[in-house]
């Protein structure tokens, strides 16, 4: 049986599952509460069941599956204070980022953004969901990268799972894809201006948008999201 595309098995298994299932978690190819077995994961992957509970065990750590020994591995339900909780700490962050970056404009990192921009204008016009999420996520990592703190983006993104399935429910909506290529044309010219008040405020409008249909959404998926 061939392995699935993207999965190379000359290369450390471990880390490759865990993006993989993180991967298929996040997009809500794995809805929430699937039920995930080890040994059809062996088989899928043509591996040995360790990996795959290492990978699990990885995935437990950032609360994207649960684990009942001795009986069912599942896709986490979303919890709706934890995903509240890491966007608060994102946007604690990224407040600060942005009026560095905007008080410094360094030439690499503008035209790396104008250039994700495009991308996820051509995304958003193809309508490829996946790939717009990708590019957003660059986005915001390229700012990270650029002020010598991807440790940081590493650490908030151990906690985003929540938050990024409850905004990939929120994706499809009816000009959800123009909003954000919008607010982050809006960053970049605060940006590119060097005026740090204004980018700020523009990102705080922007990290916002999900939670303002928070409800909305949880009222249209009541089985993905933990109660209460």
């Amino acid at each position: 049986m061939n392995a699935p595309t993207g999965f190379d098995r000359a290369r450390h298994a471990v880390p490759q599952l865990y993006e993989l299932l993180r991967a298929r978690i996040v997009s809500l190819e794995l809805e929430p509460g699937a039920s995930l077995s080890r040994p059809q994961m062996a088989l899928e992957f043509g591996i040995s069941q360790t990996p795959v509970r290492e990978a699990l065990l990885k995935l437990a750590e950032e609360r994207l599956v649960d684990v009942f020994p001795q009986s069912a591995t599942r896709v986490s339900l979303i919890d709706m204070a934890y995903a509240q909780e890491t966007h608060f700490l994102r946007r604690a962050i990224e407040l600060e980022l942005v009026r560095e970056i905007a008080l410094m404009r360094p030439p690499a990192l503008l035209a790396r953004l104008v250039a994700l921009l495009a991308q996820q204008e051509a995304l958003r016009d193809a309508g490829d969901f996946d790939g717009f999420t990708e590019a957003d996520q660059a986005f915001h990592r390229s700012m990270y990268q650029a002020t010598g703190k991807d440790a940081l983006w590493r650490l908030v993104r151990s906690r985003s799972g929540h938050i990024d399935r409850l905004r990939r429910l929120h994706l499809p909506a009816a000009g959800k894809l123009d909003r954000i290529v919008a607010d982050h044309r809006q960053v970049l010219d605060a940006i590119q201006a060097g005026d740090a008040l204004g980018a700020q405020d523009s990102l705080r409008q922007h990290l916002s948008g999900t939670l303002e249909y928070a409800e909305t959404i949880r009222k249209s998926h009541p089985g993905f999201f933990t109660p209460g």
